[in-house]
């Protein structure tokens, strides 16, 4: 059964002292870079929004950072802006092993729709093209780990899983932003839709 790597958003902007930084976002580095060497392919993924994402708090005069509003795929977090693209924060942490990648996906950058999964757009129909790759190179069995824990690292196991792929989330390999609760809900949605948590 060949095994992959999918090391979900190890970027800037998500470490401390980032726009949107993840507590402990940076000291899961090394542990990712010493799992790579245990998988047949490992897959990067890059949030890569534009200036004017509408998931952008600053895009919504008057509204906080953290509220939440409706947009006509379902119910969207505003966050801060992050990622943007060709910005500092949007690329990887410097001691992140990129060599050892053999796909770079990038996600987000639609400015009408947001992406947590690396899978689908938050439309939950848009697909990325990552299944399509992995397929093609026969990789069924995937582990997750990266940032963050109950929002993209979650969303993309849980397709994976809906997808029909094998799918484990190396918790000690990830950190969670942990919004109201945020963490257990999806360590329960992950756990009903079949994903491992290891």
């Amino acid at each position: 059964m060949a095994r992959a790597l999918i090391v979900i958003d190890m970027q800037l902007d998500f470490c401390p002292g980032g726009r949107l930084a993840v507590a402990g976002g940076d000291e899961i580095v090394a542990g990712v870079n010493d799992l790579m060497a245990d998988f047949d392919t490992v897959v990067l993924t890059q949030d890569w929004h534009p200036q004017d994402h509408a998931s952008f708090a600053d895009n919504h005069p008057g509204a906080a950072a953290f509220s939440q509003v409706e947009m006509p795929y379902g119910p969207q977090v505003l966050w801060p802006a992050h990622c943007v693209i060709g910005s500092a924060g949007a690329g990887f942490h410097p001691t992140l092993a990129v060599d050892c990648a053999d796909l770079v996906i990038r996600k987000g950058f639609r400015p009408q729709i947001d992406s947590y999964s690396a899978f689908f757009e938050n439309d939950h129909r848009t697909p990325t093209g990552l299944a399509g790759y992995l397929r093609d190179r026969g990789m069924d069995d995937l582990a997750f780990v990266g940032l963050a824990h109950d929002f993209c690292v979650a969303w993309s196991a849980i397709d994976a899983a809906k997808l029909g792929f094998r799918a484990t989330v190396i918790e000690e390999a990830t950190r969670a932003i942990d919004l109201n609760g945020s963490r257990e809900a999806a360590r329960e949605a992950m756990r009903k839709a079949g994903v491992v948590l290891a």
